[in-house]
């Protein structure tokens, strides 16, 4: 050992010794967690590789999977191509079509109003839209929009049952609620999302109105062999029976963990909407994830982990968004192909897969920091 070495240590041990004993307490705690949280995080990190990477192999999964925790890797990997004709490869600043998730940002662009005395999610929806002057959809409130309980049909007329009672996803429902963001606010739903995008920090997110630039990953329908690209993409999401606000918002995996991070830990909202936003208000039976809680354009966990999340498709284009806000953990799951001839829970198998690994991880995360 060198004259160095043994200086520095002299250094230490004297610097250690002149602490009171709650001071070198409180080094060993910090010492102890720190040593803790890098264990569980390398815990995370190996069980999160092996799953997931088989879930890539297996599937042979075309697209984008991500996620962080406190806004830290944990895991990330892109693969295959975001234009399969021209062999383009995806990357981490590929855009896709988001599909429901838009739904998310609808819900929040609404409860924004509500912050600013614009409306109230209990209005009437017949105070804002003449449509809603007919008796039979006079009382839907702007929340049974939100929670999808208004009965509206997305095709034909007439309601599927009572206002309030039952849930029914809608996504003329949502294209309701975009017109009285734009009723309120007086521009644009599109402005409206721009804007929101720009608090958030979302640089690579638009609408299918409004969107340029050449790093979208185009839908496609078949497999990695034989594929279709999905004509008039990413326009064709702002057609009536899809629309912006239920399904048109393009976003990258980077943009979606931004707008989890701001939206969860309380930089768009007022806490008692964020509170509204995440309350449990009814009740879904979804087709590929099954039994759930559902909010104003979210669905949650029935049990643990604690998790909001929503799925999303378009055709050619899955994708699931996940966030567990006991450890902050962000999950982005995003891809641009579909064989449609398997149907939806064929389709929706990597994101099924992957969410069953971190609800287990997070579970196992969660209790071996109450046991440590």
């Amino acid at each position: 050992m060198n004259i160095k070495s043994i200086l520095f240590l002299l250094i230490l041990v004297f610097s250690f010794s002149c602490k009171s004993e709650a001071e070198k307490i409180a080094d060993q705690t910090s010492v102890r967690n720190a040593i803790i949280d890098s264990t569980i995080i390398l815990f995370q990190k190996n069980l999160l590789k092996s799953h997931i990477d088989s879930v890539f192999a297996r599937t042979q999964f075309n697209g984008s999977v991500s996620v962080r925790q406190n806004n830290k890797v944990l895991y990330e990997r892109q693969n295959g191509f975001d234009d399969f004709n021209k062999k383009k490869k995806l990357d981490s600043n590929s855009v896709f079509a988001i599909a429901s998730l838009s739904k998310q940002f609808t819900a929040v662009l609404i409860l924004i109003q509500e912050d600013a005395g614009k409306l109230s999610t209990e209005d009437k929806v017949s105070k804002y839209l003449v449509e809603f002057k007919p008796n039979q959809f006079q009382n839907i409130t702007i929340k049974e929009l939100l929670n999808h309980t208004s009965g509206i049909r997305d095709f034909g007329s007439g309601l599927l049952s009572k206002p309030g009672t039952e849930f029914h996803y809608s996504n003329k429902g949502f294209h309701y609620l975009g017109q009285i963001i734009e009723k309120v606010s007086g521009k644009s739903y599109d402005e409206n999302a721009v804007e929101l995008f720009k608090k958030v920090g979302m640089t690579n997110s638009s609408t299918s109105n409004i969107f340029k630039g050449d790093n979208f990953a185009s839908a496609h329908t078949g497999n990695v062999q034989n594929f279709s690209k999905v004509d008039n993409m990413p326009k064709r999401l702002s057609n009536t029976e899809i629309s912006v606000p239920a399904g048109g918002i393009l976003s990258s995996a980077d943009d979606l963990h931004r707008w989890n991070y701001a939206l969860y830990n309380g930089k768009i909202l007022k806490p008692s909407s964020l509170s509204k936003y995440i309350e449990k208000s009814s009740d879904r039976k979804h087709p590929i994830l099954g039994k759930m809680g559902y909010g104003f354009g979210i669905m949650m966990n029935i049990g643990k982990p604690d998790a909001y999340f929503h799925t999303g498709y378009v055709k050619g284009s899955p994708s699931l968004n996940i966030y567990y806000p006991e450890t902050k953990t962000s999950v982005v799951i995003l891809s641009n192909i579909a064989d449609e001839t398997k149907g939806k829970n064929a389709i929706f198998i990597p994101h099924k897969e992957i969410k069953q690994v971190t609800d287990v991880i997070q579970n196992a995360v969660i209790d071996l920091r109450k046991d440590l």
